[in-house]
């Protein structure tokens, strides 16, 4: 401890009137290592990639998840990745929950990362989502605007709040089942957990969603612990560099495809090599 230019240990007393220096060090750093993880990977260039997700994986390392994270095994891939958000966030453009699967952005370099990060917020990528919703919406499209930000009570959760920065989302119904509504979910902006805020935020949360009131039930539309029924099942934009368009999906994994059959009550759909497809989840109307 320092107090007025000199040194004093920690059990010195202090006067009126003298000061203390303290120097606090950085908190250390945890090195991300490289781990041979396998990855679906659905399109590759020189530039950027897109991983076809698995619910479970976490998107990048943080306390309490430092390995077996996608940016792991996108290290242990080899190549080159985006260094802008740092190590523990080489490449990741845009983050999906631990639970969710889908498609994900992955930036080779810096530049296709400001790219397409501007490109995102000019909303010139178009990601949508399945997701299966208690209860109904009150019409068939419905667009939601609510800002979002940490929960005051609990800071791993968000919130709608007036403080909260801008949060919009756009849902069309695909299909009423007596349980509750399949929908297209469009993300207009990336805030955490949004879809699923913005459902629960109107009384109708996401299928086995646990941690914003939609996990009673799980038993009965067949849904694993753990489990909730969100997918990242498109994106479609245009290659910051070629220009290329681009329109990837990503067919409904099979345990939400279990699910879906089960609250439909529709067992033809486990043989339909993707029933987003037979709910019209692909059509164009934009």
């Amino acid at each position: 401890m320092t107090v007025a230019g000199r040194r004093e240990k920690a059990s010195y007393r202090l006067e009126a009137g003298e000061s203390v220096d303290v120097d606090i060090p950085p908190a250390p750093g945890r090195d991300v290592q490289p781990e041979t993880i396998p990855l679906r990977i659905v399109h590759e260039d020189d530039d950027l990639l897109i991983v076809d997700k698995a619910a479970g994986m976490v998107v990048h390392p943080a306390p309490g998840n430092w390995t077996g994270t996608l940016v792991n095994a996108l290290m242990g891939r080899g190549g080159e990745l985006s260094n802008t958000g740092g190590a523990e966030r080489a490449g990741i453009v845009h983050r999906l929950d631990k639970d969710t699967s889908g498609l994900l952005l992955v930036a080779k370099n810096d530049r296709v990362h400001r790219l397409l990060s501007a490109a995102m917020a000019a909303r010139r990528i178009t990601r949508r989502y399945a997701t299966v919703s208690w209860g109904h919406i009150e019409t068939e499209r419905m667009q939601v605007d609510r800002p979002l930000a940490r929960d005051p009570r609990d800071r791993t959760k968000m919130a709608v709040s007036p403080e909260g920065r801008s949060a919009t989302t756009d849902f069309v119904r695909l299909a009423r089942f007596d349980a509750g509504d399949l929908l297209r979910a469009q993300l207009l902006t990336g805030r955490t957990h949004q879809i699923r805020v913005h459902l629960a935020s109107i009384g109708h949360p996401v299928v086995g969603d646990d941690v914003y009131g939609g996990g009673g039930g799980r038993r009965l539309v067949a849904l694993q612990a753990k489990r909730h029924f969100l997918h990242a099942a498109r994106l479609r934009f245009h290659h910051p560099v070629t220009g290329e368009r681009l329109d990837i999906r990503s067919p409904l994994p099979e345990d939400l495809q279990r699910s879906l059959a089960t609250i439909a009550e529709m067992p033809e759909l486990l043989a339909h090599a993707d029933p987003l497809d037979y709910f019209g989840f692909y059509q164009d109307d934009d």
